[in-house]
């Protein structure tokens, strides 16, 4: 825990200098939770959220207000939710951050993102793709039109990846315009909407006018109901390529969503060009693993997944100076699926099972989420225990080691993480699919 000095320095170099650690931390949100005796403040690294420092209850107040202040929303009220921003240099930092406040019952609670969009600079080979998974990805944006769809759930890197992909996009002679809601990231030579519903300026008012702008490229930040998704499917095939966002966990999931969204099989099966679905998982640090010999559940899960034998991986090993707790950042983990005829053929057709479906999206073009995390723990780059905590292993390995009276990995986790819950009854991971 961080003790700054509330009697001595000036609110305003405290609020400031609790941003700059977390920034120099590479924390993703900074927490400031009301509480009965102060305001105790978090962040979250790598996915985790850690205490930093408690603020005395007589200072409560002032931290809180100078927050809402730098974020330009209106300090006088303390009662409904307010959602505000933070663009400013401090200490020489460019700074780009959302800012929500929430009245509790034990005060204003304000949660501050920290936007970081360096990696979409830096090219479609540095989000983690597999080399596989990366020619898909090249194939898909080279499209000259049709819809492609990042999935996954918030916080999963959804946005860095579709900003990366727009990065790519991005030359002289294509006219790009967003609409988004907020806009997160400003980039040089694109058009960007706000959307703002107060005014009646929705998604689908401005994608109807976007229409109208000679775009080659729209993106749309997220598709949220039927409106937007059937406009977002109409546009793409008048001959533009669409990227949007939708909260799902996987390429069927994704699929089946927009029927669900009233979106016609013969407009989908014909728009629709590519779902990347992703998921985050810590790092391991590459100073500090450690190789360890595999279990028998382990042994088995990269046998019947990945058809292979595996007795060694790679492990956290304590934690070093470079890392907290064995972990050094984030790696996504994905699963690309690049339409083909036959998965057209069956979008198309109402009387197809779901179960066929599957079958087809999931052939051996398809590498799974699953396939995928086993794929970065051979390669040292995770842990067994991360890709387990977090991807629905869709299979009866655990209910059998159960039967066995073997030992099943972490049943400790019953706390729902990234849309997955470990059932602490079957002992496996069931996947839930929450909005």
């Amino acid at each position: 825990m961080i003790e700054y000095d509330f009697i001595n320095d000036e609110i305003a170099n405290i609020a400031n200098n609790m941003i700059i650690y977390a920034v120099s931390k590479r924390a993703s949100d900074i927490h400031f939770d009301p509480q009965e005796n102060g305001l105790k403040v978090r962040l979250r690294i790598d996915g985790v959220l850690q205490d930093h420092t408690l603020v005395p209850i007589t200072y409560q107040k002032n931290l809180t207000t100078r927050l809402k202040l730098i974020s330009n929303m209106n300090i006088t009220e303390s009662r409904l939710p307010q959602d505000g921003a933070i663009k400013d240099t401090i200490n020489g930092i460019d700074l780009d951050m959302r800012v929500s406040a929430l009245n509790t019952n034990l005060g204003e609670k304000i949660v501050i993102r920290i936007l970081d969009y360096s990696k979409s600079a830096e090219g479609l080979q540095s989000l983690g793709f597999s080399e596989k998974n990366l020619v898909k990805i090249k194939k898909m944006v080279a499209v000259p039109n049709g819809i492609i769809l990042v999935t996954g759930a918030t916080g999963s890197g959804k946005s860095t990846t579709t900003y990366t992909m727009l990065q790519h996009l991005n030359t002289e002679d294509t006219n790009i315009i967003t609409v988004e809601d907020p806009i997160e990231m400003n980039i040089e030579g694109i058009n960007q909407v706000q959307v703002n519903s107060e005014i009646g300026l929705t998604f689908g008012r401005v994608l109807r006018s976007i229409l109208r702008q000679d775009p080659n490229i729209i993106l749309i930040g997220e598709i949220r109901d039927s409106e937007t998704a059937q406009i977002a499917v109409r546009a793409s095939i008048t001959g533009h390529l669409v990227l949007s966002t939708l909260h799902t966990n996987n390429s069927l999931a994704t699929i089946e969503r927009l029927l669900d969204m009233d979106v016609e099989r013969y407009l989908l099966s014909s728009a629709l060009t590519g779902i990347v679905s992703q998921k985050l998982a810590r790092r391991l640090c590459p100073k500090c693993r450690k190789l360890r010999p595999t279990t028998d559940y382990e042994k088995a899960v990269f046998k019947e997944v990945l058809h292979k034998d595996v007795n060694e991986i790679n492990d956290v090993n304590g934690h070093c100076d470079n890392c907290r707790n064995g972990y050094f950042g984030r790696i996504a983990i994905q699963e690309v699926l690049l339409l083909n005829d036959d998965i057209r053929n069956a979008i198309n057709d109402p009387n197809l099972p779901r179960e066929k479906l599957r079958e087809l999206v999931y052939t051996n073009e398809v590498t799974t989420l699953l396939q995928d995390g086993l794929e970065k723990v051979l390669e040292g780059i995770t842990t067994f225990e991360e890709i387990y905590k977090n991807i629905a292993i869709d299979n009866e390995l655990d209910s059998k080691y159960d039967d066995n009276q073997k030992e099943v990995p972490f049943p400790e986790k019953k706390e729902i993480q990234n849309k997955t819950v470990i059932n602490p009854e079957l002992k496996r991971l069931d996947s839930v699919d929450l909005i």
